[in-house]
């Protein structure tokens, strides 16, 4: 049985069972919180809340906020996964309304209306309904938006989503010291925002970026790029070159090097150990391929994928088998997919299992009689985490972040070679 979440020391956290009893948890928290505090005058300003609110209790009634314009599908799961979630964890004394909006003026309208001080809201699933949002921190409302526009993650607005940024640092922490990596991303949205955060995490590292090329969506240009990017011609000349010097040698040494090396098209000295690709869907299945087929060797260099990876579609093809991505092992949340398409006949969304998670903190929070300031207190420090079936979360800067393992493919299947911390 899955469970709320909630905090059992200083660094660790845990689910709690449904039969341990809350006034018990409290007190656990109580005597075991950590040392680090937040400046609360800072607190003030950087949380734009009107200081009459900030003692005042969160409220126990959470409104999910969404679009009638968003997927039907992705709509209708969503309500789904919250009910289930209610379900799971034995969920009570917390009520969760649904407001359907169909635009931005209806939704200032219905937020004006409301009393805030203190109230939860999950949602929107957008970006452009979610850069309204932080007009209404001053009365004491609290966003949990699932917006993956990073600078939307301030104030009263909380991030929710799977981050490219969080996924590369796992990657560079993991990458042995003094890797040469390169990047070869599509150029659409995915790749452009990778390429634009990439080398700030680099630079954080022991580790540096010594190529990268993109190409286009249609992939009219990928072989081109992927020629580029592994300097194929250069190598092969090279290659050619080695030969046409051993077949003029008569020694037997040579005629030996000569027979290896027609085994070869291209010389196999990469200036890089890693390669990311930064792409995923059917894009990646027919990407991949021409690595090893422009003689980018993965045998050589390590192929590296980002969370998008986290799909069994790409575990059978052989030019990634041996290739890496950060992610969470499907067994943490094999039980909830389970449960979920047994109930409502249908496959969970990989995104489905943040809302899951979400419904189990903020069971956390209201229950245990959090106040604005406290609850801004406690998520506000990084080194507390709590447990979900998408592995150890907290939020810094006002956006999820996770604990991630590095998952390996291997002949269709995929393994941890790196657990969580």
């Amino acid at each position: 049985m899955l469970a709320s979440c909630a905090p059992v020391n200083n660094i660790v956290i845990k689910n709690t069972t449904e039969t341990e009893n809350s006034q018990k948890t409290s007190e656990t928290v109580s005597k075991t919180l950590p040392k680090e505090k937040v400046n609360l005058d800072e607190l003030k300003i950087q949380k734009k809340i009107t200081p009459l609110y900030l003692n005042k209790n969160i409220q126990n009634n959470v409104t999910i906020i969404l679009s009638e314009k968003d997927n039907k599908k992705t709509i209708s799961q969503f309500i789904n996964i919250v009910e289930l979630a209610v379900y799971k964890k034995k969920i009570k004394d917390i009520t969760f309304s649904i407001k359907l909006y169909k635009d931005q003026n209806e939704l200032n309208e219905y937020l004006s209306k409301n009393n805030l001080s203190g109230r939860i809201f999950i949602g929107p699933l957008n970006s452009q309904d979610s850069k309204l949002l932080d007009r209404y921190c001053s009365e004491g409302a609290i966003f949990f938006s699932f917006s993956p526009n990073r600078i939307l993650a301030k104030d009263c607005v909380f991030l929710v989503n799977f981050f490219p940024e969080n996924e590369l640092r796992t990657l560079f922490h993991y990458f042995p010291d003094n890797s040469r990596v390169a990047l070869l991303y599509p150029e659409n949205e995915y790749g452009f925002g990778i390429n634009k955060i990439i080398d700030k995490i680099a630079d954080q590292s022991n580790s540096i970026i010594v190529n990268r090329a993109s190409y286009k969506e249609d992939l009219s240009n990928a072989s081109d790029s992927i020629k580029e990017l592994g300097k194929y011609e250069l190598r092969k000349y090279e290659l050619n070159r080695q030969k046409k010097i051993l077949a003029a040698k008569k020694d037997e040494k040579s005629k030996k090097r000569l027979i290896r090396l027609e085994k070869f098209q291209t010389t196999k000295d990469f200036d890089f150990t890693h390669i990311i690709i930064a792409d995923y869907g059917l894009r990646l299945l027919k990407v991949a391929p021409l690595l090893p087929y422009y003689d980018i060797d993965p045998n050589t260099v390590k192929f590296v994928g980002t969370g998008a990876w986290d799909d069994k579609v790409f575990y059978d093809e052989p030019s990634l088998n041996g290739s890496i991505y950060p992610g969470i092992e499907y067994k943490k949340r094999q039980k909830l997919m389970e449960n979920y398409k047994n109930l409502y006949e249908e496959s969970l969304l990989r995104t489905s299992t943040l809302p899951y998670d979400l419904v189990g903190l903020l069971d956390y929070f209201i229950n245990n009689k959090f106040t604005i300031k406290s609850f801004y207190e406690m998520i506000g420090q990084s080194n507390l985490k709590f447990s979900g079936v998408d592995g150890n979360f907290y939020f810094k800067n006002n956006k999820i972040e996770r604990d991630l393992q590095i998952l390996q493919i291997t002949e269709g299947d995929v393994g941890v070679i790196l657990k969580q911390k």
